[in-house]
């Protein structure tokens, strides 16, 4: 008698303590895609690409991408950073689920952080709509959100974007705060300019105790075919010398302080160390058990 296969199954929690806050990086999906050339890669040759894949032991025609928005309990304030696709693909978009998985409710989010208008950032603002967050304030910067409304700096590949930031973002702006580069979230929550993936695309420095973590959202959308060669134009950019520029400066600060940053789109749990192994060129590797004290 044959024994059927029951699927695969992937973690999609992952909590640990850094000072006084509680972290949680939350999967809220995977998708598989053809590439990663050229959507990583622009200005290359194909077969440049896929050789660097293959040194990294990578598919030459496939990768996945991952959505991980990130959690975090101050104690005071439980503050959700992104909230993932919502309903805008069948395939992924847990959020909800996810937090009462890791033992929260929806209500218990006091604050919500947009790190930039994408679709896989925004989406699950939607929820609101249906009921949820109905407790959260949202923080956004203010240049992201300026240049949404305004159009101003909005690529026309993002035409679709911003008719979504429109049916979703709007609405709720009388529910938000903005806020600028070195300004803080709330204490130990630091906003930091990684502008050039979108227009005001904002990282976070987070430190509690004097332990500290870096939320770098999309400085860099994936782990070979974006760090280790972060001059590559990737097709998500919105001004690719911009967020070239920015990807440099944060990944080269995370490696020269030896700080831990979780990405957004890194595999998860998200989380891991930059090293500089040659001249602007940054390994990703990932934690084991270093958060675990």
């Amino acid at each position: 008698m044959a024994i059927e296969k029951t699927g695969i199954i992937q973690p999609d929690i992952f909590k640990f303590t850094l000072g006084q806050f509680e972290i949680s990086t939350l999967l809220d999906g995977i998708v598989q895609r053809d590439g990663p050339h050229p959507i990583f890669g622009e200005n290359q040759n194909e077969s440049t690409v896929q050789e660097l894949l293959r040194q990294n032991y990578l598919p030459e025609n496939k990768f996945e991408h991952g959505f991980t928005p990130l959690l975090i309990n101050t104690g005071k304030d439980l503050i959700l950073f992104d909230t993932g696709n919502g309903k805008l693909n069948d395939n992924h978009g847990k959020l909800v689920n996810l937090l009462e998985k890791s033992g929260y409710n929806h209500e218990d989010v006091s604050k919500i952080v947009i790190t930039h208008c994408h679709p896989d950032h925004i989406g699950g603002l939607g929820l609101i709509n249906d009921g949820y967050f109905k407790n959260a304030t949202i923080t956004i910067g203010e240049t992201e959100y300026t240049s949404w409304k305004t159009g101003k700096n909005i690529p026309e590949q993002r035409k679709s974007n911003k008719e979504l930031f429109e049916k979703i973002c709007l609405p709720l702006t009388d529910r938000m705060e903005f806020i600028k580069p070195n300004q803080d979230v709330v204490a130990g929550i630091t906003a930091v300019n990684g502008f050039g993936h979108s227009p005001g695309h904002m990282c976070y420095n987070i430190e509690s105790n004097n332990r500290n973590i870096f939320f770098a959202a999309d400085i860099t959308n994936h782990y070979v075919v974006s760090m280790q060669v972060p001059d590559w134009h990737v097709m998500f950019d919105d001004d690719k010398d911009m967020a070239i520029k920015s990807r440099k400066r944060i990944l080269g600060m995370l490696a020269k302080e030896k700080i831990p940053m979780i990405g957004y789109h890194m595999p998860f749990p998200a989380i891991g160390y930059v090293e500089e192994r040659k001249p602007n060129s940054y390994y990703w590797l990932p934690i084991s058990y270093q958060l675990s004290f």
